[in-house]
């Protein structure tokens, strides 16, 4: 009777060997091929440190500005614009200046990367059933599978880093980009495709003039919540050495400092506000030139 409700396990030493086999192999693995890992990310690196060097180092009037007109810029609203200015001045005198900045490095670098990497593989998984039918488990596992696990072996292959940090928020923040992308360029109505196919248009011509200008405002959407899952990683990153408001927060937690747990995740909240908003702007002045 007790057979019949224990469910069948596999034997403990065997358990036990086939933990033992996988965690050996991994550990060689890293071994062998992780300095070179290492060196394949050094241009990244140096890119994500210049970057934040460029943050740190500018006089804060000239960023403030400098973001206010890329705000005003992608919103064309005064509202957004006196919010940002009203944040970042608050977030300065609150003394959280130089983590904001490390903490914008690292989301703008992923977002960048997420984009260059996410759309082609949106753009391919459009053209092809079969490309789809093998992305969608990978990016149903990268969006379901607890980011801690996979901080795993990005640590045993990198070590504690920036650059460890940015391909873990990379990876989770990744599959909304290449989701999206693939939505907006099959929802793009067959009729257009076929006057253009009718006015000689090839296939890299439908693409590139119709299909990606009319899936714009849904790959916009993809990169606001990639922004918004980039941000959403700040606080594990810095479980991984990445600098940002992310660390004032892990310490908080461990310290139960309240105030500085709560100014700094406040900080965080900001920045997910400001982007959400200048994203949307964007993506509804596109919505409203498609309809146009």
């Amino acid at each position: 009777m007790e057979s019949l409700i224990k469910f069948p396990e596999m034997d403990r030493n065997g358990l036990r060997e086939f933990k033992k086999t996988v965690d050996n192999a991994f550990t060689s693995f890293s071994r062998n091929y992780g300095e070179g890992i290492e060196n394949f990310f050094d241009p990244l690196l140096s890119f994500l440190v210049a970057f934040e060097k460029l943050f740190l180092k500018t006089p804060w009037p000239i960023t403030i500005f400098s973001i206010l007109f890329i705000c005003w810029l992608a919103s064309r609203s005064i509202i957004i614009v006196a919010g940002t200015f009203l944040s970042f001045m608050l977030i300065g005198y609150f003394g959280m200046w130089e983590d904001t900045m490390s903490t914008l490095a690292i989301i703008l670098v992923a977002t960048l990367l997420c984009i260059f990497i996410g759309i082609p593989i949106g753009i391919a998984m459009a053209r092809s059933n079969k490309v789809q039918t093998l992305i969608l488990p990978i990016l149903d596992v990268m969006q379901t599978i607890p980011s801690f696990v996979y901080l795993i072996p990005v640590v045993m292959l990198l070590g504690i880093g920036k650059v460890p940090g940015l391909i873990a928020v990379c990876i989770y923040a990744i599959p909304p980009i290449v989701r999206l992308t693939n939505l907006g360029i099959r929802l793009v109505d067959k009729d257009v495709l076929e006057a253009a196919e009718s006015f000689g248009a090839n296939y890299w011509q439908k693409l590139f003039g119709v299909q990606i200008p009319l899936a714009l405002p849904t790959i916009f959407a993809g990169v606001n919540q990639t922004i918004m899952m980039a941000l959403a990683m700040v606080v594990i990153a810095s479980m991984i050495g990445v600098q940002g408001l992310g660390l004032p927060v892990l310490r908080a937690i461990s310290n139960q400092y309240l105030a500085l747990g709560l100014m700094n995740g406040l900080a965080i909240v900001v920045l997910a506000i400001i982007f959400d908003r200048v994203t949307q702007r964007i993506g509804k002045r596109m919505q409203k030139y498609k309809s146009d």
